[in-house]
């Protein structure tokens, strides 16, 4: 590894911050119409709920396979390259799964999107991250993060707009649209200054690097872990829950669905900000308490204006939890391994909590939504305060010794 001999000002955090910003939103949007379109899908492939909430988990199965391959790559030949390469691959994979001729087909390809969607948030995580000023790392951190609520947003007025006219298929040919934001990284974003003077210079040695931080690893993927379990558990079949248990028509679920995502790009900007001035670990509790309480309204009530108001205070609480997440992950990771050490362990705990969707539509077969859904979030609730609060935090720490962000 480089010696650090002088400090070096980063550039271009606005560029990266954008380009972290959009591609993770693409990818959501891409992720989540499987989960708007799921019954229309299934009743298309003649298949079950379960048998298509089945290609979720497959996606969240296939995440950790990116994140290792494009996480190495980003430690080895810096973040840009890398995350050129991974918005046009799942940008293909993307358009391909509105062509897929039949339900095998289709699993396969979404397996492949798994791919491509886990390697984009590590590399593009500490890219973004390695860049902004530390003073606000916390709420630019909320803003990268809400990337996804944005793209749920997307997905939920693309649905509203798109399905009911043409079905599920051309949803998925506008999910090709991140192959043009590869042409922005390419011209606009420069490489992490911090990558530069801590990059190892050869394989054994990131690999011996990686190594040495098995303990921190396994931290990470618990955290990350019951995280997981939270986001997905509150997400991936809440449209499901509204059609299968409130009877809403497509527009009603989409219109919904995108209200909650409105409260989830507030929720984590704030709490990011908060974070910048109370800690990370405290904000994180702090909203995921307040989640526990609102599990009623967002669950179980069958008027509309409190399924609003609890959608929002839930997606705003999660994603306020989760707004910290970039900033807390790559400040408690080393500089030499920042680039797979965060977005592996985040995407192994996506392995793990995957199952999440599948198991939901099992259990709700067998009693309903509403309540399967509140219990299994109320316990992953619990269990996500209780390994945040057994942890620590670098908040605020300087990236790459010498290597200087200006504040």
């Amino acid at each position: 590894m480089q010696q650090l001999t002088q400090p070096v000002a980063a550039e271009g955090h606005r560029a990266a911050l954008i380009a972290g910003f959009l591609g993770w939103m693409l990818d959501a949007f891409d992720f989540f119409l499987v989960g708007l379109s799921l019954t229309a899908i299934a009743a298309e492939f003649g298949k079950t709920d379960a048998q298509i909430a089945l290609s979720i988990t497959l996606t969240l199965g296939f995440r950790p396979v990116g994140a290792f391959i494009f996480g190495l790559l980003a430690d080895r030949y810096g973040r840009r390259l890398p995350l050129i390469i991974d918005l046009i691959f799942y940008s293909v994979i993307e358009v391909l799964s509105g062509l897929a001729p039949n339900y095998m087909t289709f699993m396969i390809l979404r397996a492949l999107f798994g791919i491509g969607m886990g390697g984009e948030w590590g590399v593009g995580a500490s890219l973004a991250m390695e860049k902004v000023p530390p003073r606000l790392r916390g709420v630019l951190s909320g803003l990268l993060q809400e990337g996804y609520a944005a793209g749920y947003l997307l997905a939920a007025l693309c649905y509203f707009f798109v399905f009911p006219r043409w079905g599920w298929r051309p949803m998925f040919f506008i999910g090709g649209l991140p192959a043009l934001l590869a042409i922005y990284v390419r011209l606009h974003v420069k490489e992490s200054e911090v990558w530069k003077k801590t990059k190892h210079e050869s394989w054994g040695q990131l690999g011996r690097g990686i190594a040495s931080h098995w303990k921190l690893f396994i931290y990470l993927v618990l955290l990350m872990m019951m995280m997981n379990f939270v986001s997905h558990g509150t997400q991936d079949l809440y449209p499901t829950l509204l059609k299968r248990a409130w009877h809403f028509a497509p527009q009603k679920v989409a219109a919904v669905t995108a209200f909650t995502m409105v409260g989830a790009i507030i929720g984590g900007i704030l709490f990011g900000h908060l974070s910048d001035r109370i800690g990370r670990r405290k904000s994180m509790i702090i909203a995921l308490v307040l989640a526990m309480l609102v599990i009623p309204l967002w669950s179980l009530s069958p008027l509309l204006a409190l399924l609003l108001l609890g959608g929002f205070i839930m997606q705003f609480m999660v994603q306020g939890a989760w707004g910290i997440i970039p900033a807390h992950l790559t400040e408690l990771s080393p500089d030499s391994v920042r680039g797979f050490l965060p977005g592996f362990a985040y995407q192994c705990d996506v392995l793990l909590a995957g199952p999440v969707a599948y198991i939901h539509a099992i259990f709700a077969a067998r009693n309903s939504y509403p309540t399967t859904m509140a219990l299994t979030t109320l316990t992953v609730l619990i269990g996500a305060v209780i390994i945040i609060s057994v942890g620590r935090e670098k908040r605020g720490i300087h990236f790459g010794g010498d290597v200087t962000i200006p504040e």
